[in-house]
């Protein structure tokens, strides 16, 4: 009988990934950039989000955005409409960002001037959760679209999450499902803080833009 080893590749990876973060961080807090990496899946209104924040925002602060994707283009073009500085990141195969995307990202970028730097993580709830990037604020966005058993599905992304944003509230009868119970469950994995959003009716938008003004002021 032969002898099995264990490769600790993945421990090694996210060792490796918590240093470049650090690094980041450590970059960020120098320049007194507010980092809020926004993550959800695909159609659950991480970009509509940020938009809006953009909107409400840029008279007061200095705004840039990571848009991080499989192919970035598309949704850093809805960015650059809205007149922030955008670094578009393409992870061709790869199903999230790490920090080594962001530090390659803000390589050689003029970051001195900038308040807020919101990362628009790729769509999906598993991958983003084990790869911090030197954020300060996790943001976690679903819609009462994917249904309101999509919080206990999965579980880890929210349990170190500080907002949890659950979005669309305005079809929630429509499609059968319960923001309140989605809210709870967040609650019950962890989950800091929730707040209920509809990018369309504009529900809880303006407590959305305070959160942000927050932690900005906390950051400083």
């Amino acid at each position: 009988m032969h002898k099995v080893s264990d490769v600790k590749i993945g421990q090694d990876i996210m060792k490796i990934n918590k240093k470049i973060a650090a690094d980041n961080n450590a970059f960020f807090n120098a320049n007194r950039i507010t980092v809020f990496n926004v993550m959800g899946a695909i159609g659950s209104g991480k970009t509509c989000l940020i938009e809006n924040a953009i909107d409400r925002l840029k008279d007061s602060f200095s705004i840039a955005v990571v848009a991080g994707d499989v192919v970035a283009k598309f949704d850093s073009d809805r960015f650059a409409a809205h007149g922030v500085k955008v670094i578009p990141v393409s992870t061709g195969k790869e199903c999230h960002l790490d920090a080594h995307f962001i530090e390659h990202a803000i390589e050689g970028e003029d970051m001195h001037n900038i308040d807020i730097l919101f990362i628009e993580n790729v769509g999906n709830l598993i991958c983003p959760s084990d790869f911090d990037l030197g954020e300060h604020v996790k943001v976690v966005v679903v819609s009462v679209s994917e249904g309101d058993d999509i919080v206990l599905k999965h579980p880890v992304i929210f349990k170190n999450t500080d907002i949890t944003i659950v979005n669309k509230i305005d079809i929630a009868e429509f499609v059968g499902a319960s923001a309140k119970k989605m809210s709870d469950d967040a609650y019950t994995c962890g989950c800091k803080y929730v707040l209920l959003t509809s990018c369309k009716r504009g529900d809880g938008l303006k407590d959305w833009n305070a959160f942000i003004k927050e932690q900005v002021a906390g950051n400083r």
